[in-house]
C-alpha cells in the first residue's frame, strides 16, 4: 500500500478539472439547476479517476534502461541513451526524468512521449562535462499516464551508475588524421627526409658526388666493384616527452575549463600522434613537486597509461618549481629529448625567475615552451573604448599582450622553441610544431 501510494501522482488536468466544478457549484448557488448536473460531472470525474488508476495499476508494464559509454569524454558531447518499452494494451504518454550527475547542475531534463501498446523506442541525449573525475548517475524515473491524463504511474529503476570522465579522447581521435604521411604537409610544413648519422641504417646505394666518403662500405665495394656507401635516415624512436605544469598558473578558466584540461586533452592528441610516428612517449606532471612520471615508451599500450595517469591530475595550489623539474629531467632523461612544456607565463618577471632552468634543460634536451595568450584581454584590445576608463583598461590590456609576445621572443633569443597560443587552438598548435620539427630534423 506504501508503495502504491508513493508512486501514484495527480496530473494537473485534474487540479483544473476538480478548480472547474467548484466553480460552477458557486454558480449553482444563482443558477439551481447547475447543481445537480455539477454533481453528474463530478461522479463521472470519480469514475474516469478510478478507471486511470486501475489501468495504471494492475500490472507493472513500462520497461527502461539507460545505456551509457563506459567513460566520458571531457569538454566533448557524450550520448546517452535511453531504451523504453510499453507492455500496456493501450496507448500511453511517458515522462521521462532522468537523475543526471550533480556536476552538470542540469535539474530542467524531461522527455515526453507516446506509446502504442508493445511499441519500443530509443532515444539519446548529450552531455558536456568540463571537469574530469567519477560522475553518478542517479534513478530513471518514468511517469506514465493514459489518454486522459488524469493520474500518472512512477516507475523508477535504480541505475546507480558511476562514469569516469577522462582527458578529451574524442579530440585525439579527430586529430589522428595528423599523423597520416599524406596530411604531415599542413600548415605549410613539408615533409623532408634527412639522411642522417643515426644508428638507424636504410639501404646500400652506390655512391654518388657529394655523399661522405666516411659512410663507403668496403666489402660491398669490392663484391660489386664500384664504390658502395651505407645510407642513413633518422631514428623514428626517438623519447618525447608531454611535461604539463599543474600549479597555480595553470587554474586559470576559459570558456568552462580550466588551462591545465587544455594541456591535458592537448598532451593526450599529441601522444597517439607521437605514438602513429613511430616515435617513444612519456609524461611527466610537476607543480611544487614531481606527481606522475612515465618513462618514454613506443608500445600502443603507453597510450592507455597515459589516459589513466592524465586522469588522476589535478591543479595545485602550490607554485611551481621548476628546479624539481630540472632535477628529475637531469636524472631520469638520459638520452636527447624532446620536451613539450605546458605552462603558462603572465609576467615577464616569473618568467625571468625561470629562465635558468629553461635554458638549462634546452642544453640537453630540444625544449617546446607551450604557454598561453589571455583570449579576454584579446577581446577587450579589439573593442571600441567609449569612455576613459575603457580607455586605460584598453591600453593595459595592449601591454598585456606585448608582454606575452616580448616572452616567446626572450625563450627564442636562447634557443628555446615556444607555442604562444589561444587555449582552444592549443592541441592544432602542438601537432603542428611537432611534425615541424620531426621535418626540419631537429631531433
Amino acid at each position: 500500500m506504501i508503495a502504491f501510494f508513493r508512486n501514484l501522482y495527480f496530473n494537473s488536468r485534474l487540479f483544473y478539472l476538480i478548480f472547474g466544478l467548484a466553480l460552477l457549484f458557486l454558480l449553482s448557488y444563482w443558477q439551481e439547476w447547475l447543481y445537480s448536473i455539477t454533481w453528474i460531472l463530478s461522479m463521472i470525474l470519480v469514475l474516469l479517476v478510478l478507471i486511470d488508476i486501475i489501468s495504471l495499476f494492475r500490472v507493472d508494464a513500462i520497461q527502461a534502461k539507460r545505456k551509457v559509454p563506459e567513460k566520458f569524454s571531457n569538454s566533448d558531447l557524450n550520448e546517452v541513451i535511453i531504451k523504453l518499452k510499453n507492455g500496456y494494451k493501450f496507448l500511453v504518454n511517458l515522462e521521462i526524468i532522468d537523475e543526471i550527475p550533480v556536476q552538470f547542475q542540469k535539474r530542467d531534463f524531461l522527455k515526453s512521449i507516446y506509446l502504442r501498446s508493445g511499441e519500443k523506442e530509443v532515444f539519446t541525449y548529450t552531455l558536456l562535462p568540463k571537469e574530469r573525475g567519477e560522475y553518478r548517475f542517479g534513478n530513471l524515473n518514468v511517469y506514465a499516464s493514459t489518454f486522459f491524463k488524469l493520474v500518472r504511474k512512477r516507475y523508477t529503476f535504480s541505475y546507480d551508475q558511476p562514469v569516469k570522465v577522462y582527458p578529451s579522447f574524442i579530440q585525439m581521435k579527430k586529430l589522428d588524421f595528423l599523423a597520416l604521411h599524406q596530411k604531415t604537409s599542413m600548415h605549410g610544413i613539408k615533409k623532408i627526409r634527412r639522411i642522417g648519422h643515426t644508428l638507424e641504417f636504410e639501404q646500400i646505394k652506390e655512391y654518388v658526388r657529394g655523399d661522405d666518403v666516411r659512410t663507403i662500405n668496403w666489402k660491398t665495394t669490392a663484391k660489386h666493384n664500384r664504390l658502395m656507401v651505407n645510407q642513413f635516415q633518422d631514428e623514428k624512436s626517438q623519447p618525447v616527452y608531454s611535461v604539463i605544469d599543474s600549479g597555480r598558473v595553470m587554474k586559470m578558466p576559459f570558456d568552462g575549463l580550466s588551462l591545465l584540461d587544455y594541456a591535458i586533452n592537448s598532451s593526450l592528441a599529441f601522444s597517439n600522434v607521437a605514438l602513429r610516428k613511430k616515435d617513444k612517449v612519456g609524461l611527466l606532471n610537476f607543480s611544487n613537486e614531481v606527481h606522475h612520471f612515465l618513462k618514454a615508451n613506443s608500445r600502443l599500450s603507453q597510450l592507455n597509461r597515459i589516459l589513466e595517469s592524465l586522469y588522476k591530475v589535478n591543479t595545485q595550489h602550490y607554485e611551481s618549481d621548476f628546479g624539481i623539474l630540472y632535477s628529475r629531467i637531469r636524472k631520469h632523461l638520459t638520452q636527447r629529448s624532446l620536451v613539450m612544456l605546458y605552462t603558462n607565463f603572465e609576467h615577464m618577471s616569473g618568467l625571468k625567475r625561470q629562465l635558468p632552468y629553461l635554458k638549462a634543460i634546452n642544453k640537453n634536451h630540444l625544449l617546446v615552451v607551450i604557454f598561453f595568450e589571455n583570449t579576454e584581454v584579446t577581446k577587450l584590445i579589439k573593442e571600441e573604448p567609449e569612455t576613459i576608463k575603457e580607455a586605460a583598461h584598453q591600453t593595459v590590456a595592449e601591454q598585456f599582450v606585448h608582454d606575452k609576445h616580448m616572452m616567446a621572443k626572450e625563450l627564442q633569443k636562447y634557443g628555446i622553441q615556444t607555442i604562444l597560443t589561444p587555449p582552444g587552438e592549443l592541441s592544432i598548435s602542438t601537432i603542428n610544431k611537432y611534425l615541424e620539427i620531426k621535418s626540419r630534423g631537429l631531433i
